[in-house]
Parts: structure tokens; C-alpha cells; sequence
């Protein structure tokens, strides 16, 4: 079976680190607001892609530098080039961001996004596409597509946005492209935590070695169920839940939960 080496998995075009059992992705071109490439959208895609061999890799981190998150898609690199594509090619380019997103939601460890200042368009995206989200009083997001005249329908954002605010609120957002403050995205639940910029990445790390530390294959299967359950009639959900804790049940993480707790002590969980 395949198996990835965190340590060679090598971005060109964002930051790779790891501490631990977690991964943090940074997005590093602050002097522009990290916008992201042709070049980085297909590196995140592939190395998404990768992380469901990595077995070392329990949580992940995505972040931006320099105090903001992900302003979104290139003004020069993408925006300027789409404008001169045909139809064909315009069709490969959002194949290629619509992968990106899949490859997040996709690989098995969860995805903490710790998102600050500006954070739009793609980058609005990115963040909507992680498990968990933590901001800032000052981040502001804004899914600006209908402003440059495109749909709001963007990498998913119709299907994934109204399950996480509501349909109500999602429609304003992608019909008017206006910016979500801090406090709004906390109150709609869109983030889980508001911190102050120092700290937000921080808490979000600590958030990932948390879930790092706990039952890694039970984590992997509730974000897979919490995914597909989407398409589920209820009776449908409760027999998949019922197979997917059948199987739960069968890992040593319970044999050892269970012998933690008549020992009186913390469970270690090892992920298998």
C-alpha cells in the first residue's frame, strides 16, 4: 500500500511544516495578500490528494502570512489570462479548482483554517471547504464573484455555503458579494472561534493537535460520514452510522479507551 513520507512532501508555492501529528499550510505571498496561482491551486489539489497516504498527518492547519488569509485568485496570474481563454480551457481551469476543494474535503485528517484579515473570493472558499474555522474580529470574508461578474456558484459554494449559515444568509453573501465581518461569521457559524490576530493561529494548532491526539481513524471516519450523509435519506444515515461505529468498534483506539477508563487513566490513542 502507498504510503507518504510528510517529510517529502515538498510545496513549491505555499509553506509546508509539521509539528507532530499536524501539518500547517501557509499561503505565502503577503505583500499581495497570499492570492492564489494556477501553480498553487494545483499544488494544494495534489498535495490534499497525498494526504490520505500519509498516515503520520492527523490534522492540518491552512493559514495565510502576514496577516491575512487569501485574497483569491491572482489579479495577474488568473484573472488577466481567463478573460483571453476559450470556452475548453476555461472548463479545464475550474475542473482544476473544483479538484482543489474536493482534495480538501476529501482526505481523511481534519482541516482547521486559522483566517485572518482579508479573506476573499478563493480564498473565501478555501476557508468555507475546512472542517473547522477560526477568525479575527478584524478578518473579513467576502465571496466577491457576483462583483467581478461571475456566479456565486463557485467550487461548490452553493451546495457546502447554506450548510453552514443557512440558505437565507448564503444568498445574500453570493448575491451581493458583500464581506461577512468576524462578529457576523461567528454569530451565522461560519467560524467555530473568534481569537485575536496574534493568537488565532495558535489556537487553531492547538485546536489540530487536539484532534491529532484523539482517535484518528474515528476522526476520519465521522468527517467522511459528516460528507456523504449530505445525500442521505435519515433512515439511510442511521444504517451508514450504524455500519461506520460497527467498525469503529472493531479498532484497538476503543479496546484501549475502554481499559484507559477502568484504569483511570487517559486514553492513547494510536489511530488504528
Amino acid at each position: 500500500m502507498k504510503v507518504v513520507d510528510p517529510a517529502a512532501i515538498k510545496p513549491e508555492h505555499f509553506l509546508w511544516s509539521v509539528d507532530g501529528y499536524v501539518a500547517t499550510v501557509t499561503l505565502n505571498n503577503p505583500d499581495r495578500k497570499n492570492p492564489l496561482t494556477f501553480d498553487s491551486y494545483g499544488e494544494i489539489r495534489d498535495v490534499f490528494r497525498e494526504l490520505q497516504f500519509a498516515d503520520d498527518i492527523r490534522a492540518v492547519v491552512i493559514t495565510g502570512a502576514g496577516g491575512n488569509f487569501c485574497s483569491g485568485g491572482d489579479v495577474h496570474d488568473i484573472i488577466g489570462p481567463l478573460v483571453a481563454m476559450d470556452m475548453p480551457d476555461l472548463m479545464k481551469f475550474t475542473h482544476m479548482t473544483g479538484e482543489a476543494i474536493k482534495a480538501i474535503r476529501a482526505c481523511p485528517q481534519p482541516i482547521v483554517a486559522a483566517i485572518d484579515g482579508v479573506c476573499a473570493g478563493a480564498g473565501a472558499i478555501l476557508a468555507m471547504a475546512a472542517d473547522l474555522r477560526y477568525g479575527t474580529a478584524e478578518t473579513n470574508v467576502a465571496f466577491l464573484f457576483n462583483r467581478v461578474g461571475l456566479a456565486g456558484c463557485d467550487m461548490g459554494a452553493c451546495a457546502i455555503l447554506p450548510r453552514i449559515i443557512g440558505q437565507g444568509r448564503a444568498s445574500e453573501l453570493l448575491y451581493t458579494g458583500r464581506a461577512m465581518s468576524g462578529e457576523e461569521g461567528e454569530r451565522w457559524g461560519f467560524f467555530n472561534k473568534l481569537c485575536e490576530s496574534d493568537s488565532v493561529l495558535a489556537e487553531a494548532q492547538k485546536t489540530a493537535a487536539r484532534l491529532a491526539n484523539g482517535p484518528s481513524f474515528a476522526n476520519a471516519m465521522t468527517k467522511r460520514q459528516l460528507q456523504q450523509e449530505w445525500t442521505m435519506s435519515i433512515d439511510e444515515a442511521i444504517e451508514a452510522e450504524a455500519q461506520s461505529q460497527a467498525i469503529c468498534m472493531a479498532t484497538n483506539d476503543f479496546r484501549r479507551a475502554y481499559e484507559a477508563f477502568v484504569a483511570k487513566e487517559r486514553p492513547a490513542f494510536e489511530g488504528n
